[in-house]
């Protein structure tokens, strides 16, 4: 049977390519596709020199690591070691869980014209195969890291946040709040909600005082210096007892999360003042949501 290098090229390219989106998606990574194609191109010419029977590149698992450690810096480019092998494993486990699905189905399918040779399959077998395999196998992976995720205990859900407003700060403790799904619906940024006594001591005490007032527009006899009325926001939410209630938003200077030995800082967040206390024994001030650990911690 006559192989052509360029179509293992481009197949491996195809197969490549669809594993690193789905390594990216399940990391929740921002995805640059100049980053991912240059990453599945280099994987595709490994994938041409191991079927020409390169034995020393087949046989070394060193040599394999490497390579795929370069494929994931290339297509991520991670900043931290941490994420690095972070992002290695789940391309493992996607690949893992592609190359089984993929077999399984070879397996039902038996398409005519297919052989495996130097580590590579090679025949006429349906694209669509290779496709339907990747996505089976991020299915899966995604929803068991999701299921992990959702079996954090209050512990581990529980982290330190620093507020930034002119030339004050504050640090106090947040819980991740999976519920917690609040944006600014005009800007669409997600929000963290602070109980009001955290506050004090950075936000101006007439704008504390007065958050019903500012509510319902009534800042002519308020003595709030303009420059913070441009931050304010109209922050709508539901919960139990109350269906339409609405929070001031304030926009603030950054806001820095440390979780996991990581620091991330994010830039003009808002936080959605709470006038009593979002926790009885005081375990913490604030409410953060998944939204804002997950989207700027993969980056």
């Amino acid at each position: 049977m006559t192989v052509y290098l360029d179509v293992v090229f481009i197949e491996n390219l195809v197969i490549n390519y669809i594993i690193l989106l789905a390594t990216g998606l399940i990391n929740r990574i921002k995805i640059r596709n100049s980053r991912l194609i240059l990453a599945s191109i280099l994987g595709a010419i490994y994938s041409v020199f191991t079927y020409l029977t390169f034995e020393k590149i087949q046989n070394s698992i060193s040599i394999k690591i490497i390579f795929s450690i370069t494929i994931i810096y290339i297509a991520f480019k991670p900043n931290k070691v941490k994420k690095l092998f972070k992002q290695l494993l789940i391309f493992y486990l996607t690949t893992f869980a592609f190359g089984g699905v993929t077999f399984f189905l070879l397996y039902i399918v038996k398409p005519n014209g297919i052989f495996f040779m130097n580590g590579v399959w090679i025949g006429t077998y349906p694209i669509k195969i290779a496709i339907i395999g990747v996505i089976v196998g991020f299915t899966i992976i995604y929803l068991s890291f999701k299921m992990i995720r959702n079996g954090i205990n209050k512990k581990n859900m529980l982290c330190n946040i620093e507020i930034f407003f002119e030339d004050k700060k504050k640090e106090m403790k947040a819980m991740i709040d999976t519920g917690n799904l609040l944006k600014d619906p005009i800007t669409n940024t997600p929000v963290v909600v602070i109980e009001k006594e955290a506050l004090e001591s950075i936000i101006p005490k007439n704008i504390l005082d007065n958050i019903e007032r500012i509510l319902k527009g009534e800042l002519e006899d308020i003595d709030i210096d303009s420059k913070y009325i441009s931050r304010f926001k109209i922050i709508p939410f539901s919960s139990i007892g109350k269906e339409n209630g609405i929070l001031l938003g304030i926009r603030i200077d950054g806001l820095k999360i440390y979780i996991d030995n990581e620091t991330v800082y994010i830039k003009s967040a808002i936080i959605g003042i709470y006038e009593k206390p979002l926790c009885r024994t005081r375990e913490y001030s604030g409410l953060i949501g998944l939204d804002f650990i997950e989207k700027e911690m993969a980056i």
